[in-house]
C-alpha cells in the first residue's frame, strides 16, 4: 500500500498502484528469456567424428483392416472371411512381432463386426492399433 508523501496537509491514503517498476521487471526478464533460450538447445558443443554411411532403419508401412458397409472385412484391399481373419493376424505377426494395424470402418457399418475385429486383432497378440476418423 502507498502512502501519499506530500505536504498539502492530506492525510488520504494513496490507493493508485505504480506499474512502471513492474513493466520495467518484465520488460528485463523477456529480455533474459530471449537471450537465453538458443543456448539452452545448445548447451555443449561437442565435434562429432566421421565414421562411414549406414542404411537408415527399414520403416515399415502399417497393414491396413477395412470394414466397409456390407460389413466386408479388408486387409490391405484383399477381402477376407471373418472367420479367417484372426488366422491370417497371427500368420502375419509370427513373419513379422512389430506388426502395426490402421482399422478403418465405416460410419454404416454394425457395431458387433467392428468389435468382432478388434477382438480377433486383441487375441492374435497385435498391441499397435490405430482406429482412423476423419476430424470435423
Amino acid at each position: 500500500m502507498a502512502f501519499n508523501t506530500k505536504d498539502s496537509g492530506d492525510d488520504d491514503v494513496m490507493s493508485e498502484i505504480n506499474v512502471t517498476p513492474l513493466v520495467d521487471v518484465m520488460l528485463v526478464l523477456l529480455v533474459v528469456f530471449i537471450v537465453t533460450a538458443p543456448l539452452l538447445t545448445q548447451a555443449v558443443h561437442v565435434n562429432l567424428p566421421k565414421t562411414a554411411e549406414t542404411a537408415a532403419p527399414e520403416e515399415k508401412d502399417a497393414v491396413y483392416i477395412s470394414v466397409d458397409a456390407k460389413g466386408k472385412v479388408f486387409m490391405d484391399k484383399t477381402e477376407i472371411a471373418i472367420e479367417a481373419f484372426e488366422n491370417e493376424l497371427i500368420t502375419r505377426k509370427a513373419a513379422d512381432p512389430e506388426i502395426a494395424l490402421n482399422l478403418n470402418a465405416d460410419d454404416a457399418v454394425q457395431y458387433g463386426i467392428v468389435a468382432k475385429v478388434m477382438a480377433s486383432i486383441e487375441r492374435s497378440g497385435i498391441t499397435k492399433l490405430a482406429v482412423l476418423t476423419i476430424p470435423k
